[in-house]
């Protein structure tokens, strides 16, 4: 049986330094380990948390089940043809470090995600995308834990139904599975995708940009443009950008001429940054939380508070938003925990 720990605080454990605590606590660095905490956490019938970078969650209060750090390692190389290599990357690997190894490897296609925080296990879940890609492109299957069953089986990404920073993990799935590892089918002739504001500036002096000089582009650019959760405590982008049809967003445009707005399947996606710029809520703090002083789409905690604070505050920018604007923010960390315990008191 895998030893549990109890009552332990997880607050380094997620990216925001929120405080708060599970009931229990387990770090699996191999699949034995993930397999006997979800196997007690079942005959216990306790609530079950999977974590890996803890970059795309808001802990509420403390966590009345089993919390499980994915720490899983493992990259491999398999099949291969003249344009594709397929890559295996097990759940616990930092996201970060497995592009840059890819793009060591001669693998491509993921250079513009670099930097994004958390685990590869985390990057199907809500479709990571940045600067024009969208990690489905190259998510070829998703091999997964059934909660229920036990079963470990695979899920094409097609059958992932993957969205604009959405799946079928944040719908019919959640919860109901674990990510064990991704399987990607990469690049092996880089076809850069450079066309985004900003990425075009950056390479504008390299006659011929490579892979490692567009990561290295992006790299700068989110260092420039978004705080190190590891200096100001944050998930990145709190919000997702709205989609509103195209007459809706010309209704819009009549009102707002500067609104920064880019063509989506479904219409127009607006900028949310832009919104909550423009509304004034850039740089704004509330005591120990706040809207970051250069990237409004951020939402920072400054030590001190908890979940609870920051997703009122959340709550004022959704009112405001959608007061002004008629539109309506997602909010797109996941939020777990119920209201802290009072001091002192464990389960």
């Amino acid at each position: 049986m895998v030893e549990l720990q109890a009552n332990t605080w997880l607050t380094r454990y997620n990216t925001l330094r929120l405080p708060a605590r599970s009931r229990y606590f387990v770090c699996a660095t191999d699949r034995t380990l993930l397999l006997q905490a979800v196997a007690q956490a079942r005959r216990d019938e306790l609530p079950l948390l999977i974590l890996g970078g803890g970059s795309n969650l808001v802990l509420r209060g403390d966590f009345p089940g089993v919390c499980v750090q994915l720490a899983t390692r493992g990259i491999t190389a398999n099949q291969w043809d003249s344009d594709w290599q397929w890559v295996t990357a097990q759940a616990g690997e930092s996201w970060h470090d497995f592009v840059r190894t890819c793009i060591a490897n001669g693998w491509y296609g993921l250079e513009n995600l670099a930097l994004i925080p958390g685990t590869v296990g985390a990057c199907p879940i809500q479709n990571i995308g940045a600067y024009g890609v969208e990690v489905k492109d190259y998510i070829d299957a998703v091999e997964l834990l059934d909660l229920a069953s036990g079963e470990v089986r695979e899920l094409s990404g097609q059958d992932c139904r993957f969205g604009y920073r959405d799946s079928i993990f944040k719908g019919e799935l959640r919860d109901q599975v674990v990510i064990l590892s991704v399987r990607f089918r990469l690049r092996r002739t880089p076809q850069l995708v450079i066309g985004y504001q900003g990425l075009a500036e950056a390479l504008a002096g390299i006659a011929d940009p490579s892979p490692q000089d567009l990561f290295d582009a992006v790299v700068a650019l989110r260092q420039r443009k978004l705080p190190d959760p590891a200096q100001i405590p944050n998930v990145g982008s709190f919000f997702k950008n709205p989609v509103v049809d195209r007459a809706r967003y010309r209704q819009l445009l009549t009102r707002h001429p500067g609104l920064v707005a880019y063509p989506d399947a479904q219409g127009m996606k607006l900028a949310a940054g832009w919104l909550i710029d423009q509304a004034g809520w850039k740089g704004f703090s509330d005591g120990p939380v706040g809207v970051h002083r250069q990237q409004a789409l951020v939402l920072v905690h400054t030590g001190g508070g908890d979940g609870a604070q920051l997703l009122a505050l959340a709550a004022r920018i959704q009112a405001d938003i959608q007061r002004r604007y008629g539109v309506a923010l997602e909010i797109e960390p996941r939020i777990y925990g119920s209201p802290r315990l009072p001091a002192g008191l464990c389960w």
